[in-house]
């Protein structure tokens, strides 16, 4: 296998006039490896610099601009024919200067929901499965408040752009949890809402969901990914995200950041020590534990994609 390069990519965002989230995208120049090819900008990591210096320096070379904000998001690795390489990206929130390009053939702003370029570099397809992501994940608590007024809470949160849901029922008896994961993920369809159902493979299969989330126990005992279009996985350690990685789950919750009113007695590793076990993730990271939408800005400059939450999801 060719030697392992390590590579600082960036994705570049500005807000459109209609308030989506839009990044750019550079095609390869004629004479490079994957000519006419799109990618997101960046390039090598120099020895002596971290992933973060070579982005700065990257942007600054390729694109003539400065980096004032850029939060690490994800990291992947693709072998192609001439190398192996370990893609670090990053979220470039905050930028300042004009474009001029200075490698690319073309440039052009893009959604996540429909690129208008291609083809894409061979790499990028799991980064933008994950830019399709939205920034919050709720997590249902039908077991402590009661399955009717979690639907009704449900309903509220999908009318006001919900878009993803994880159905973690494990105060619910069996036939209460089905009947429940039923009409939740029927709903969530009428919204346009994505619906993972935690830990029961079967379950979710009977129930039309989009996708399964193992629990940290489900995941140690995972050799293969599981057969479902999203696959999510809670993670304690960056070893379980790693392992989340491997396996090719779509995206990791992490945590506790703070203690739980569902796991008190587990203290939350706070901000610092999220980060520090974060770097750079395999796989787009939720922050869990006793967090609010408010706590977004926070959670992605230490590294998460997002923000998952049980109570807060429901707060009116």
């Amino acid at each position: 296998m060719a030697k392992l390069t390590e590579v600082a990519a960036a994705v570049i965002e500005r807000r459109a006039a209609d308030g989506a989230m839009e990044f750019l995208l550079g095609q390869r120049a004629p004479g490079t490896f994957y000519p006419g090819f799109w990618e997101f900008p960046g390039g090598k990591v120099e020895p002596g610099e971290t992933p973060h210096d070579a982005l700065v320096r990257e942007l600054h070379e390729e694109l003539g601009i400065g980096v004032s904000r850029a939060d690490p998001w994800l990291r992947r690795e693709h072998v192609y024919e001439h190398a192996h390489v370990r893609l670090n990206f990053f979220r470039v929130r905050e930028w300042h200067g004009e474009l001029h390009d200075h490698v690319h053939s073309a440039l052009a702003w893009q959604r996540a929901d429909g690129l208008t370029v291609s083809p894409m570099l061979p790499a990028n397809a799991p980064v933008l499965a994950a830019l399709a992501l939205p920034e919050f994940y709720a997590i249902t608590h039908a077991g402590e408040i009661g399955i009717d007024a979690q639907l009704l809470a449900l309903a509220h949160a999908l009318e006001g752009g919900l878009k993803l849901v994880q159905l973690r029922e494990p105060k619910l008896d069996a036939a209460r949890r089905a009947a429940f994961v039923h009409a939740a993920v029927d709903l969530c369809h009428q919204y346009g809402a994505r619906a993972l159902v935690n830990g029961d493979a079967a379950l979710a299969t009977a129930a039309g969901a989009d996708g399964l989330h193992l629990p940290a126990v489900q995941l140690a005992a995972q050799t293969v990914r599981p057969d479902f279009p999203l696959v999510a996985a809670s993670c304690h350690s960056a070893a379980e995200l790693e392992l989340a990685g491997s396996l090719g789950c779509d995206f990791a919750v992490f945590g506790p950041v703070r203690a739980t009113a569902t796991h008190p007695d587990v203290a939350g590793i706070g901000w610092e020590n999220f980060a520090a076990a974060l770097g750079v993730p395999p796989l787009p990271t939720f922050a869990l534990g006793g967090l609010s939408r408010g706590d977004l800005d926070r959670a992605q400059r230490a590294g998460a994609h997002g923000i998952a939450a049980i109570r807060a999801a429901w707060d009116r």
